[in-house]
């Protein structure tokens, strides 16, 4: 019931993948391309856990003991794992690689990777409280692959004090540690697939590199998404 009386509240459809010709006669205003990159790097600045996905490879080595099914050579898999916006000139995640973990031995065994990425606001500060749907919030991978920091990149950007700010926790398993063996990388950014939201009032498509790389620090710190703050709202 409350999802239906939330739908019956949604304003009517407008242009679908694209404005109108007159912006006055609707309501919402499809963002651009170089908007959508904006808000997309709004939210890898602001969220820290994405999920990563890779391709089982068709055999087990280097790690027979792993025991994994063999009817799983060749299927995707997508797990949870931390990021950080510690590269904001450029625009690529930083990860802290745990070689141990499935994502990364697929890697290593030259599976592609991707790392997707929602959007949740905070609805506490929704009064009434508010169903929203997810599907009407922003969502987007990035393809690329991985490239390991050098110490000297690692120590120049101060890269852990990033990371740890990010994921306190992270502190008891950063490279040199007793537990895992870890190192730092970067997802190198190669493409962006971008979902808006709904297609007619959110753009839907791939973000060209150049628009996700010209994203400037100044507008990512003007942007607000969708129920971020109590001044902006659902849409």
């Amino acid at each position: 019931l409350a999802s239906l009386t939330w739908a019956s509240s949604l304003p009517s459809p407008q242009h679908i993948f694209s404005n109108p010709e007159d912006p006055s006669s609707t309501t919402y205003r499809i963002p651009t391309l170089h908007e959508s990159a904006i808000q997309a790097r709004r939210i890898l600045h602001l969220t820290s856990i994405g999920t990563l996905s890779t391709i089982f490879p068709s055999s087990q080595l280097p790690w027979p003991t792993e025991n994994r099914p063999s009817d799983v050579a060749g299927a995707p898999i997508g797990l949870m794992d931390y990021f950080a916006d510690c590269e904001p000139a450029t625009g690529n995640p930083t990860i802290l690689a745990i070689s141990i973990a499935t994502s990364f031995k697929n890697v290593a065994a030259g599976s592609n990777i991707t790392l997707s990425l929602r959007w949740v606001p905070p609805f506490s500060h929704f009064k009434p409280p508010v169903h929203i749907s997810a599907a009407a919030l922003p969502r987007f991978s990035l393809v690329g692959h991985l490239e390991e920091l050098s110490e000297e990149e690692a120590k120049s950007g101060h890269v852990a004090g990033c990371f740890v700010k990010y994921h306190p926790d992270a502190h008891a398993w950063l490279p040199g540690n007793r537990i895992h063996e870890s190192k730092w990388v970067r997802l190198v950014v190669k493409e962006v697939y971008w979902i808006g939201g709904f297609g007619d009032r959110a753009y839907i498509g791939w973000i060209p590199l150049k628009e996700w790389q010209n994203v400037t620090a100044e507008e990512v710190k003007q942007c607000r998404l969708p129920g971020e703050s109590k001044k902006t709202g659902v849409w």
